[in-house]
């Protein structure tokens, strides 16, 4: 039978200090014993592979050691860690719960805390995915935890912390592990080659480590994996992605060559051989967006150790990042993302990544049409001069040619648009300026003819600024009031309109205040606020301008008054009305209308 042992178990750390990546955890636990303040109760929480489980036993190991080192740790040399480490100590109980959560096993535990350690201080109880444990179980646990003996300690681990219920939790010192980086599982790796004789490249156990999610128990099974596959004491790169199906780094900095250099057809010829060789389309844009955050990581010193690569890797990650400008890059992460976010909607799934690779390609064609307003070709054909088919130039400004005409024009006869020199810029007219900032505001619906020129946008807008500036205030109350009525007669709503015009209006110091004199007019003008100051402001050429809408409580308290306090029998209802109008009376006489009582 074969004597082999998985690096897992063979590497298992036996000190403190050999944990790999938990050193705020060890560190709490020696100074608990270095000033004796040792609980009674631990709860190590945290993803599965981090070592709660070889923390709680380097702790019991301690706990019980005869002669300590000066660092807190276990001596291996006395008796009980021979004892210990033979897997022969009674002072050492573990119990896993995932198998033995029933009240009668937690009965028989807290039979065996009564009895004392028949060697050393303590007897640690360590019990292994403590939320597997029912709630009756937890029960009857839960005396026991709050009021032990002085020589019984417990440690309990888990992977799922919230499952466990309070009452447990208050009664124990709770210690999080985080998950192990990637830096820490390389250095740990590295360390076991060593010892073992074998070469590895970094780049290899960069992956290995990646691949593992931070769980160094599964960096230790894949190590031991690619160990027993590969060729001699070797593993290299390729040996790696071979074993582990990971898309090799140089398919993912190729596709992006591709796709800064606008070439569409050599990156859906890529990514047809990533397809090819069994990859889902779904795996590759996940990959993609995570090669492009690690090219976007590499543009700045302050984010570079993000990273985590190889050195070689490292260098080549920074060169692409010096050829992909930022904003190239967040927007294809966010395709990338919308990509990865609807795909399991999509039933073509290979042409739903193929549209989202091809809109990444043409990212910069995007942004210059947004920038624009119209989409520009790098080469536009000049057809109006070009000859016709029987060999005479065209003057009719037509701009249609047949097919067949293109096909035999020569090479000569189609020229690009002159477009002057950056240097030889004839400069604009005034009035160019101000057509070419009102046109660039709204869509170049003005400006399609006018050249467009960075330095010549940047004039206009200065001119233009300067025009609006010229612009002399009109504001006055007799323009406000000649404003006011004309915004107000411009209306639909007969209620609103009446609001308006009725308003009394006085103007101090750019603030024009309308009174109204009812709370149904006040809710009618405000209602209209945004859209009348506005207007104001456009039309008296002060953006200065507020308005602000007041009630005359004297004219409300008036109305109020005048009020009758009982409601009008129809009689005088009808007395009113003849009052208002005496036409009423002439209409109820001729129609021979009558009262009713």
């Amino acid at each position: 039978m074969s004597n082999f042992v998985v690096s897992a178990r063979k590497y298992r750390p036996q000190r403190f200090e050999d944990v790999v990546g938990q050193q705020h955890v060890a560190g709490t636990l020696k100074n608990a014993l270095a000033t004796d303040h040792v609980a009674h109760a631990f709860l190590f929480t945290g993803p599965r592979g981090v070592g709660k489980t070889t923390c709680a036993r380097i702790l019991a190991k301690v706990l019980n050691c005869e002669n300590r080192t000066k660092n807190f740790e276990a001596c291996n040399e006395c008796s009980s860690c021979k004892s210990f480490n033979d897997n022969a100590s009674f002072n050492i109980i573990e119990l896993d719960a995932a198998s033995n959560n029933s009240v009668e096993h937690i009965r028989a535990l807290t039979e065996q805390v009564r009895f004392q350690p028949q060697q050393g201080r303590y007897k640690v109880f360590i019990i292994d995915e403590v939320h597997m444990l029912s709630q009756a179980a937890f029960n009857a646990f839960l005396k026991t935890l709050e009021e032990p003996p002085p020589y019984a300690i417990f440690i309990l681990a888990t992977t799922e912390k919230h499952k466990i219920i309070p009452t447990i939790l208050s009664r124990c010192q709770i210690f999080d592990f985080r998950r192990i980086t990637v830096a820490d599982m390389v250095l740990h790796l590295k360390d076991i080659c060593q010892k073992e004789g074998i070469e590895a490249e970094e780049d290899a156990l960069h992956i290995i480590a990646q691949k593992a999610d931070g769980a160094l128990r599964d960096a230790l099974s894949i190590f031991d994996r690619i160990t027993s596959s590969a060729t001699g004491l070797k593993i290299t790169y390729e040996d790696v992605i071979e074993n582990l199906n990971v898309l090799d780094y140089d398919y993912y900095f190729q596709i992006t060559d591709s796709l800064l250099a606008e070439d569409a057809a050599a990156m859906l010829n890529l990514f047809d051989q990533i397809l090819r060789k069994g990859f889902e389309p779904d795996v590759f844009i996940i990959g993609l967006a995570e090669h492009l955050r690690n090219i976007l990581v590499c543009k700045d010193e302050a984010t570079l150790a993000l990273l985590e690569a190889g050195e070689s890797l490292r260098e080549r990650y920074r060169k692409q990042a010096s050829l992909a400008p930022a904003s190239f890059l967040l927007t294809a992460l966010n395709i990338c993302n919308d990509c990865d976010v609807n795909f399991k909607m999509a039933r073509h799934k290979r042409l739903h990544v193929e549209l989202a690779l091809l809109k990444i390609c043409y990212i910069g064609r995007a942004v210059a049409a947004a920038q624009t307003g119209v989409f520009q070709e790098k080469k536009t054909l000049d057809v109006t001069q070009a000859p016709k088919p029987d060999g005479t130039a065209s003057s009719n400004g037509n701009n249609y040619r047949p097919p067949s005409a293109l096909h035999n024009t020569p090479p000569s006869a189609v020229a690009e648009p002159e477009t002057p020199a950056k240097g030889n810029a004839q400069p604009l007219s005034r009035t160019e300026m101000l057509e070419l900032a009102s046109g660039l505001r709204q869509g170049l619906k003005k400006a399609e003819a006018i050249p467009l020129r960075l330095d010549a946008y940047e004039q206009a807008v200065e001119v233009e600024e300067a025009e609006k500036a010229a612009l002399e205030s009109r504001l006055n109350l007799e323009n406000a009031h000649t404003e006011w009525r004309a915004y107000a007669e411009s209306l639909e709503s007969n209620l609103v309109r009446m609001a308006l015009v009725s308003a009394e209006l006085r103007l101090h110091d750019k603030v024009l205040t309308a009174t109204v004199h009812s709370v149904t007019n006040r809710s009618h003008v405000q209602a209209e606020m945004m859209r009348l100051l506005d207007t104001l402001r456009h039309r008296l050429h002060d953006p200065a301008l507020k308005i602000q809408v007041e009630l005359d409580e004297s004219k409300l308290q008036e109305q109020l008054a005048a009020r009758p306090q009982r409601p009008l029998t129809a009689k005088e209802k009808l007395d009113k009305m003849k009052e208002v109008n005496p036409l009423v009376e002439d209409l109820l006489r001729r129609f021979d209308l009558k009262l009713e009582e």
